[in-house]
């Protein structure tokens, strides 16, 4: 139990400038940097001997982008199967969930029963992650001994995944915004070529990207992708 302020306060700090940096690299991917932050959170969290990440978009699909083992990508696996565990509720219910020794917590009784023929995993500590739009997710370190989490490992580990949801929802704008200016780029690529071919305008020329589009019923993105590939190829 952590009594000290002092104590608090240093491991929030060291949490909030290992994510900075993290962020701050340049090279650094969403993938990446939600990758890192599971091994960081296997580390950095007391008790804990793997950690994994959750996410769902609908409370029935559930995805692991990021995990240190084998085991909590398993863990998923059986929370899709039974659609119950601690770390799909922690991530719709908005709670940290602590499961202190699987053997002898009855909440998720379906997930309880396949995690303890198929794992060694005995506790467990989910902890929502708040992600933009409509995705859900959580946070979760887990061990093969119980009891082992206790309220140190609460506290860093609400600590860390407030850091991580900002880290990650940040990389993940920077990326959706790379990608639409590359978006933007390949369109008016494709927009100057039928300019120049068909001795159109600009607003003529995406009417008629449009139009392929949805001929087509493929992304206009595509359409101008393939439109600029063709023609780069028909040059050389």
């Amino acid at each position: 139990m952590v009594n000290n302020p002092g104590v608090v306060e240093s491991t929030h700090l060291r949490i909030a400038e290992l994510v900075q940096n993290l962020h701050g690299r340049p090279d650094t991917d969403a993938d990446t940097v939600i990758a890192e932050l599971a091994e960081h959170a296997a580390v950095e969290i007391p008790g804990a001997q793997y950690a994994g990440i959750t996410v769902t978009r609908n409370g029935k699909h559930i995805e692991t982008p990021a995990t240190t083992h084998f085991y909590p990508m398993l863990l998923d696996k059986i929370q899709q199967r039974h659609q119950e565990g601690p770390c799909l509720t922690a991530a719709w219910e908005e709670k940290t969930i602590h499961v202190a020794d699987l053997e002898t917590d009855d909440r998720f009784p379906l997930y309880r029963q396949d995690v303890l023929a198929e794992t060694p995993i005995r506790t467990i500590m989910a902890f929502q992650l708040f992600i933009a739009g409509e995705t859900m997710g959580a946070l979760n370190v887990y061990a093969e001994e119980p009891d082992v989490f206790g309220d140190e490992s609460r506290n860093i580990g609400l600590v860390f995944a407030a850091h991580s949801s900002v880290a990650w929802n940040s990389a993940r704008r920077d990326e959706q915004f790379k990608n639409a200016l590359a978006s933007r780029d390949v369109i008016g690529q494709a927009k100057g070529m039928i300019m120049e071919r068909y001795g159109v305008d600009a607003v003529q020329a995406f009417e008629l990207l449009r139009k392929l589009s949805q001929d087509s019923n493929v992304a206009l993105i595509k359409v101008a992708t393939q439109l600029v590939a063709d023609t780069q190829s028909a040059s050389t």
